[in-house]
């Protein structure tokens, strides 16, 4: 088993309360292996418009919360939908104050892109937590499209691919922390 207690950050993108991508990022959480503590950060719409002035020598407090969470953590989950073919703007927003960081380097990664088509939202996602260094490959990152019909309103995995899908994803996030 795991040698210590893994902690997991997990983001969803979306700033609409219980969204599919919080969803999926609970029914995570109840599926994965004891040994694994996620806590799951809802409070995107909280952090300000990124500003490279303020970046490095005076960030907002709500900027040096989400980046003590993530640099704490063993690992980070992120969960977005896509907005007009691209990242939600509080996720991109989030993610450009982590660009002056090194904050990310290869931290083990899952990312998951849930949302009604999202193919150009997750090669975006892909990229940019490339460039952040974050440490994730083809079995830590998974595209679920038509999200709104695989979950119901309790947020149970409805379609059994999905299911299938998400329990493969978090078996290879958790096996990463194998030592």
């Amino acid at each position: 088993m795991f040698p210590q207690i893994v902690k997991i950050i997990a983001i969803t993108g979306s700033t609409r309360k219980n969204s599919s991508n919080y969803k999926i990022l609970k029914h995570i959480s109840e599926q994965i292996k004891t040994g694994f503590e996620i806590e799951i950060f809802e409070d995107l719409d909280t952090i300000p418009h990124f500003n490279p002035d303020l970046d490095t020598e005076n960030p907002p407090k709500e900027v040096v919360l989400l980046r003590n969470k993530i640099k704490e953590a063993d690992g980070v989950i992120i969960c977005t939908p896509e907005y007009v073919f691209s990242l939600p703007g509080s996720l991109k927003n989030a993610l450009e104050w982590f660009v002056s960081t090194t904050i990310f380097s290869n931290k083990k990664t899952g990312l998951i892109t849930a949302s009604a088509s999202g193919e150009m939202g997750h090669e975006q996602l892909l990229l940019i937590m490339k460039t952040l260094e974050a440490k994730f490959d083809n079995n830590t990152q998974l595209l679920i499209q038509g999200i709104r019909g695989k979950v119901d309103a309790e947020g149970k995995i409805i379609n059994e691919e999905t299911k299938a899908a998400l329990q493969n994803f978090t078996n290879n996030f958790e096996n990463q922390f194998l030592y």
